[in-house]
């Protein structure tokens, strides 16, 4: 309570919302149509689209910007402080250009850097995370061969990612990035349209992997058709 007598708000905050199944969402604006008068819920999400209708019509929608690459830097040196480390802010800098601004994936490549090399250097080698890797070999892999074995293959390393809890559409991001650098101008733009397409589906599927081996296939017979075509 509160020395003015009313009574104060519970407030429950939920990350990555859109993560939850449409279930769980309609059992959630259920929820939040029934304690409206004592709770206040804070829905963090970075894919509004994929939030049902009726909840995103009950909540007032803030965007919040990713943090500036002195933000990043400001939040390793905390960190490399409290655990006793001295970070050269030519590394922190890096390591935030590395890791696009995300803040979580930044402290994860320091802990990486860490386990590298310590006591740190402005130029050392900034590690790439495993599952990162992983997707440029999984795109190495697409390039080399375009077959119905290679697509099994293939699929079964979507599964591994998806199974290490690497969201659908940070695979289809960050694939489609590995591909575009391993072919020619020609074929990019119609490898980004399909892309975008599949991309979209994903929003709206129930089985990721579906909608990922889709655009492996299509990929692999637009580059095919291209090499096909210029070794004649």
């Amino acid at each position: 309570g509160r020395a003015d007598g009313q009574l104060g708000f519970k407030v429950v905050v939920l990350n990555e919302v859109e993560r939850l199944s449409k279930p769980a969402q309609h059992a959630l604006r259920r929820t939040m149509e029934k304690y409206v008068a004592t709770c206040r819920l804070l829905l963090c999400c970075t894919n509004p689209c994929k939030v049902i209708a009726p909840i995103r019509s009950r909540c007032v929608c803030l965007r919040v910007s990713a943090p500036t690459h002195n933000e990043v830097c400001e939040v390793l040196t905390s960190v490399a402080n409290k655990e006793g480390l001295k970070l050269p802010h030519a590394l922190a800098m890096r390591i935030s250009q590395s890791s696009e601004r995300n803040l979580r994936r930044a402290v994860l490549t320091l802990e990486a850097c860490k386990v590298q090399q310590y006591p740190f250097t402005d130029n050392q080698m900034i590690q790439l995370p495993d599952w990162l890797l992983f997707i440029e070999a999984v795109a190495q892999d697409i390039i080399a061969e375009q077959s119905p074995r290679q697509i099994l293959k293939v699929r079964g390393r979507l599964y591994e990612l998806l199974s290490s809890c690497i969201p659908p559409e940070t695979i289809m991001q960050y694939l489609t990035q590995a591909l575009l650098r391993r072919v020619p101008p020609a074929v990019q733009h119609e490898a980004l349209h399909h892309a975008t397409l599949y991309d979209h589906r994903l929003q709206f599927g129930q089985k990721a992997v579906f909608h990922l081996e889709a655009f492996v296939a299509r990929f692999m017979t637009i580059y095919k058709g291209f090499a096909l075509r210029n070794s004649r």
